[in-house]
């Protein structure tokens, strides 16, 4: 009986040629949006638990469903490089990885300049030369890779970009008024979630109070 033909998970599964060192660079680069996933966004979750930073990954999730729902409706086919890549019975448009990168840099822009206090919107600079230059090598070197068409990466990018403003505005025009209420809820207390972009500047009001409660003995840990 022969073997059933075997699937590698996309998402992670990234080829280049051998000997082609910008290839190399270039598969790392496109892998920024699992590091993004699960090194950013499930950190967060751990150690921060912002409902901010949980309705940003949440609306990348949302994204992606759409992604997939576009995907299998149009069911363009991916670029005569498939074959090589053995990744012919997927499909292209629009790209995923352009419309992940896309939408975490429109939101994160958004988000920096609009919700966290001067001290973020003089970090914006960071946003423009890391963020942005990631988002567009990730584009890039789907279609230097093989995997997309000039067409499907843009595609991607597009809608990446309208859907993560989108996102952001229902999240800060209409989602942010419940914020209170997910904080008292019995699942916020129960995960210590919280809101604090009513906060001016987080990064001092953490560090001032971090300071204050060292001075209290009922904050203190009992070694």
């Amino acid at each position: 009986m022969s073997n059933p033909p075997l699937k590698s998970v996309t998402l992670t599964h990234v080829r280049y040629q051998k000997g082609d060192q910008l290839g190399h660079f270039l598969a790392w680069v496109s892998l920024v949006p699992v590091f993004i996933s699960l090194g950013g966004f499930v950190s967060h979750f751990i150690f921060r638990r912002e409902l901010q930073g949980i309705f940003f990954a949440l609306g990348l999730v949302i994204s992606q469903f759409i992604n997939e729902f576009i995907k299998t409706s149009v069911k363009q086919a991916r670029p005569e490089t498939c074959v090589l890549l053995e990744i012919c019975d997927s499909h292209g448009w629009p790209s995923s990885h352009s419309q992940y990168m896309f939408f975490f840099a429109i939101y994160l822009t958004l988000v920096t300049y609009k919700k966290y206090g001067k001290i973020f919107r003089k970090q914006m600079w960071v946003v423009g030369l890391v963020i942005w230059p990631l988002a567009i090598l990730t584009m890039y070197s789907r279609v230097y890779l093989g995997y997309h068409t000039l067409a499907q990466v843009f595609a991607g990018a597009s809608l990446g970009v309208f859907l993560g403003a989108g996102w952001f505005w229902l999240v800060n025009s209409l989602l942010s008024s419940y914020f209170p209420a997910i904080e008292e809820s019995a699942f916020g207390r129960w995960f210590y979630v919280k809101d604090t972009s009513h906060i001016p500047s987080v990064l001092k009001f953490e560090y001032e109070n971090a300071r204050a409660a060292r001075k209290h003995v009922s904050y203190k840990r009992a070694d």
